[in-house]
């Protein structure tokens, strides 16, 4: 079984590679990664107070209460609801998905959406020791958010160079995607320079970090020149400008 956040949708890839792109998501529960040092403030349903990323409810076990068991077959008929009529992206998100790897019911759940010729992107932070063997993995796009020093989460548990490698080589179109705020510009360029030295050549794009509109745009500007500085791409969090930290949008 896995454990299911949510799932909802149509509503738009709001960054990395396919921004603007209609997607429904599939939210799993549990991280490998705290991320205190994004400073997201919020509450446990028990009324502790606590920091995280902005998919806090996705990744701190206090909220367990909330996911639902699920099989495969059961979220295939799920997002089938959901789906308009046309072939919409699928967006595997968390949480930490990649925790699920070895799970026979997330690979049914891949598997079944590639071979019926969607578009399936995983959303992943790329720590995770994993294997690439059947040929409908390496179709899968990999979004993979590196977490940086700001995240407070320590490097040798953040950065997997043989992980990042093996995704980059072995999937098409793969990319990495940083989130940075105006007052990390500087250690964020050594940090992502020291990553890329590691790995083969791969699409890179900068995010400003937030959870509300304010907060991006209050950063854009400055990731924004580090990207146009270092030939990356920016990409904006079209979700949060548009509906703050909302979910289920």
């Amino acid at each position: 079984m896995l454990e299911v956040n949510e799932i909802f949708g149509p509503t738009i890839q709001g960054e990395g590679k396919l921004v603007g792109t209609p997607s429904i998501f599939i939210r799993l529960g549990k991280c490998n990664f705290k991320c205190e040092g994004f400073n997201v403030e919020y509450e446990t349903p028990s009324g502790i107070k606590k920091c995280s990323c902005d998919s806090y409810y996705a990744v701190d076990m206090a909220f367990k209460e909330q996911w639902q068991q699920m099989n495969a077959q059961q979220i295939i008929k799920e997002v089938l609801l959901l789906e308009p009529n046309y072939k919409i992206d699928i967006v595997i998100t968390g949480g930490e998905p990649l925790l699920y790897w070895k799970n026979e019911e997330f690979q049914k759940l891949l598997k079944h959406y590639i071979e019926n010729n969607y578009k399936v992107t995983i959303e992943t932070n790329g720590s995770l020791n994993i294997d690439l063997t059947e040929t409908y993995q390496k179709q899968i796009l990999f979004s993979m958010s590196v977490k940086l020093s700001n995240s407070l989460e320590p490097l040798k548990k953040r950065v997997n160079v043989n992980t990042l490698t093996k995704i980059i080589t072995e999937t098409e179109g793969s990319y990495l995607k940083f989130v940075i705020d105006e007052g990390f510009k500087e250690e964020a360029n050594i940090e992502i320079q020291n990553i890329l030295s590691s790995i083969p050549k791969v699409d890179v794009f900068l995010m400003p970090m937030g959870d509300t509109a304010e907060q991006i745009n209050k950063n854009s500007e400055a990731v924004i020149n580090l990207a146009i500085e270092n030939g990356y791409k920016y990409c904006d969090r079209l979700h949060i400008r548009v509906w703050d930290n909302k979910r289920g949008v």
